[in-house]
């Protein structure tokens, strides 16, 4: 893919045709372990990424970053829609959850509101693992989208909200889409085995029925 060669199962059925092109091609030792280095291609297709740090942890922990990043970025590419990142969506989507609650009554509204609260407490953590004071910046973040400015978020880097397009942080639309589907997806699956449990407690047979005889009696059987 580097160097524009094709593949070739034989070395009788090599030609000059299957042969790529590169400006340099040497060994270098990095780190004690020996790579080799294809450089200058005319039109590569494909690159390699070095990663280096003090200890086996933090190289783990950059290559798992790494990884993410490019997955956004092909995610990004392959859909071609993207959203305001830095808590802007998920504050905007709880504020109309919100909204719609006040419109519904009885239990319903309750289980609206806490879904709500559930999508509001992402954009909550982003402000924490930020080292910023959670309530103070919902509360500003909120402010900002009810005067309809929805592409507002948290700026990690400086602790100020700010509006996410012009610094170029955003998401692909497919990643909040499948993550509101997942998490409405496990509630569902956790109210259903609560529902079983119930069920099967309604259903337990009577110490009698299994047995067992009055107070006092050994259990038939024994």
């Amino acid at each position: 893919r580097a160097t524009g060669g094709s593949i070739v199962t034989s070395i009788d059925d090599l030609s000059t045709e299957d042969l790529g092109k590169a400006g340099q091609v040497e060994e270098r030792k990095i780190s004690g372990e020996e790579m080799t280095f294809i450089e200058e291609c005319e039109n590569p297709k494909a690159v390699s990424i070095l990663v280096r740090g003090g200890t086996e942890h933090i190289v783990d922990e950059a290559e798992r970053s790494l990884e993410d990043a490019l997955s956004v970025v092909a995610r990004s590419i392959e859909s071609g829609k993207m959203v305001a990142g830095g808590g802007a969506t998920e504050i905007e989507l709880a504020m109309k959850i919100s909204d719609f609650a006040d419109t519904m009554g009885g239990k319903e509204a309750l289980a609206v509101r806490s879904f709500a609260d559930a999508v509001e407490s992402i954009a909550r953590a982003l402000a924490e693992n930020a080292g910023l004071d959670p309530i103070d910046t919902i509360v500003d973040l909120r402010s900002k989208h009810e005067e309809k400015d929805t592409t507002f978020g948290i700026d990690a880097t400086d602790g100020k909200v700010k509006e996410m397009t012009k610094e170029g942080v955003i998401e692909p639309l497919p990643i909040k889409t499948q993550a509101v589907s997942s998490g409405s997806e496990a509630a569902v699956m956790i109210l259903r085995i609560d529902d079983v449990i119930a069920a099967g407690e309604e259903e337990m047979p009577s110490p009698e029925e299994m047995g067992g005889g009055g107070p006092g009696e050994m259990p038939r059987g024994m």
